[in-house]
């Protein structure tokens, strides 16, 4: 359900490689939340950090939703890069396996496995 590498990079290092593997594959970063710097920034102590980029291919995207509407709740996909006990990590939920909770249609399926395949390929690329 999982897809997450280690990498000796340091958490900011991880997070540009990150940015610049997406670019590299037609993706779009849409936005970035730094979630443990908005929950230090609410008082509240976490040591580890974590970044989630949101990530789309608009051609993959509007397929997706041309084939299930409601499917845009679980539009973008999500890379986080993150820190856990001193390790740096780079992750996803795998969108093959999270689409076919969603919906059994195979052309999704296709479409999710293709989009899968190309997000392994920018985490890979940016460990």
């Amino acid at each position: 359900m999982y897809y997450i590498v280690e990498t000796n990079k340091s958490f900011e290092q991880a997070g540009k490689d990150l940015d610049a593997a997406v670019k590299n594959h037609q993706f779009g970063v849409l936005y970035v939340h730094d979630l443990g710097k908005t929950l230090r920034s609410k008082g509240l102590e976490f040591a580890e950090d974590c970044q989630v980029f949101e990530v789309c291919n608009p051609v993959k995207a509007a397929e997706v939703m041309g084939i299930d509407m409601r499917l845009n709740m679980a539009l973008p996909c999500r890379i986080s890069v993150y820190t856990e006990k001193g390790q740096t990590k780079i992750g996803m939920i795998e969108p093959a396996k999270m689409l076919a909770t969603l919906s059994d249609d195979d052309a999704l399926q296709s479409i999710a496995k293709e989009v899968e395949q190309k997000v392994i390929s920018m985490i890979d690329e940016a460990k």
